[in-house]
């Protein structure tokens, strides 16, 4: 069993559930994003985008994976029980790098309070709450109603607990901290170009279809894990076909159905035409029930996200357990 590698997660879990992102210490995807941006304004004119695109996108991820991978294999966990001391203390360089690793992939916590921020500035005006959730969704925010503003929120809530909590988890059982940072360079690359706009149609084409190989099973595994209990409670596997039918709508193959594990779970309607970067975007509906959201269904949204995010931990646990490709 991989002892010190569970130890790693666990802790790593645990701070990003007490203390969400550090907000005053340096964070790697933000040193992601800055990269990305760095290349993007280089890159991104002239002829042959998509192959140049492309390049950034493979080579960022690929450089990421292997520059973790190193350090993995520098400051090696087996080292811990090493009976010389400069190698123990390369054993314990490494359990803290994974523990960072595991830290500051997770976004779970901080995705649960930008959401519920999001409602409770609402409740204090609308002009509040659309400033509140464009910290958290890539659409223009300006002109949302009341009930939009919920919806962006929600939806947001459900597409990222795969992004920020099933997928880095999947990776990390996978992979170990390298896999799991590379998935993370990954989803930034996707969240900054991989967009249909004008800018990017071609650019970050490569980004997003990396990112939707990516997210294939995680996104699936994070729609079934918030519909298990509510199938069960309610002794019917409908909402699974209300997944099905309205998962495969959306217009990411892998974000609609989270989502649509939340619209079936709270009974209401995600989705519609959505503006990014001045362009209109008319996206499909999830759902049929068009009913005001309230405060009562964030509440219910933070528990099955805390459910899945807990079960996620554990199956992850049980993977990194017994995962040959990993440390032993």
């Amino acid at each position: 069993m991989n002892e010190a590698l569970l130890i790693a997660l666990l802790v790593g879990w645990l701070l990003d559930l007490c203390l969400g992102d550090p907000v005053r210490l340096p964070h790697p995807i933000v040193w992601f994003g800055k990269w990305i941006s760095y290349w993007e304004h280089r890159l991104n004119h002239g002829r042959q985008r998509k192959f140049k695109g492309g390049l950034l996108a493979v080579g960022s991820i690929v450089l990421v994976f292997c520059v973790a991978w190193w350090i993995t294999k520098v400051l090696d966990l087996r080292l811990l029980e090493d009976s010389n001391p400069l190698a123990f203390w390369r054993g314990v360089g490494g359990a803290v790098f994974c523990t960072l690793v595991v830290f500051y992939c997770l976004a779970g916590t901080t995705l649960i309070r930008e959401v519920r921020a999001v409602f409770l500035a609402l409740d204090r005006s609308l002009d509040e709450g659309r400033r509140q959730v464009a910290r958290i969704v890539g659409r223009d925010t300006s002109q949302l109603s009341a009930q939009e503003v919920r919806t962006a929120a929600l939806e947001t809530l459900a597409e990222n607990l795969s992004d920020g909590v099933v997928a880095p988890l999947f990776w990390f059982a996978l992979l170990g901290a390298p896999g799991m940072l590379a998935y993370k360079m990954t989803n930034t690359l996707d969240s900054m170009i991989g967009y249909r706009t004008e800018r990017y149609r071609d650019f970050g084409c490569i980004a997003a279809h990396v990112d939707d190989v990516a997210n294939y099973i995680p996104a699936r595994l994070t729609a079934f894990l918030m519909a298990l209990p509510h199938a069960i409670c309610h002794f019917s596997f409908s909402i699974f076909h209300f997944i099905k039918k309205y998962g495969r709508q959306h217009a990411s193959p892998n974000s609609g159905y989270p989502e649509a594990a939340l619209a079936g779970i709270l009974d209401c309607r995600f989705g519609g035409p959505h503006y990014y970067f001045g362009e209109l975007f008319d996206k499909p509906y999830i759902g049929e029930n068009e009913r005001p959201l309230e405060t009562a269904d964030m509440r219910t949204a933070i528990r099955i996200n805390r459910f899945v995010e807990v079960v996620m931990v554990g199956l992850t646990t049980l993977a990194v357990s017994f995962n040959p490709l990993l440390i032993s």
